[in-house]
């Protein structure tokens, strides 16, 4: 697999996705516990995020009110920190020979923007190819969950860091329209059955 310019790897590159509250947090952990078990350090990271400069833009993207972007500046701002986190947390790991597990990746924008705010795949490919190349996951695991469902478990976990005096407020895509959701949860579909290849849906 092509991780485009300057990226040679010789490490793996996994990445789980999924709606809100498909459970990717309990999953990253049973696969880092698994990695670790047959001898593997793994790097466990995530998106937005990963890197500095990555968690400074995090907060602008999920915080706040839900229409505080228009959805291409919102997407740019994705593909930002995705920049960052490729090239100061990704690509150096994988170089080293370390195994990467990512909660989210590209195709979290390609559902959640190309999808759930109408910008199309197409035009999500189109910038992941400006920005990235060809550099993409060895392994997605598509994590499906109905919607409604999904949500009531986003929710009882963000009540539940409440109750704990733990930091909240990281729901701005929870708290969008149901709609919004059920073409979000559309869009992982759809991108699995188009890469084959690669993602694994897990329900």
């Amino acid at each position: 697999m092509s991780r485009g310019p300057g990226l040679k790897a010789q490490g793996k590159f996994i990445s789980l996705e999924g709606g809100e509250g498909a459970g990717k947090t309990t999953q990253i952990k049973m696969l880092a516990d698994t990695l670790k078990a047959a001898g593997f350090d793994p790097v466990i990271t995530r998106e937005p995020g990963g890197a500095p400069g990555a968690e400074m833009i995090r907060s602008l993207l999920v915080e706040g009110d839900i229409d505080r972007w228009q959805p291409m500046t919102e997407a740019l701002l994705h593909f930002a920190a995705r920049l960052e986190h490729v090239r100061e947390t990704i690509a150096p790991a994988l170089e080293e020979g370390q195994w990467v597990v990512s909660d989210r990746f590209s195709d979290s924008t390609i559902a959640y923007q190309g999808y759930g705010h109408d910008l199309g795949q197409e035009t999500m490919a189109r910038l992941h190819e400006l920005v990235l190349g060809g550099f993409q996951t060895d392994l997605t695991l598509i994590l499906d969950i109905p919607v409604e469902a999904g949500l009531a478990r986003a929710g009882k976990r963000e009540a539940g860091k409440i109750e704990a005096g733990e930091s909240a407020g990281e729901d701005r895509y929870e708290r969008m329209d149901l709609d919004f959701h059920r073409r979000l949860r559309d869009g992982f579909l759809g991108i699995a059955r188009r890469n084959s290849e690669r993602c694994l849906i897990v329900d």
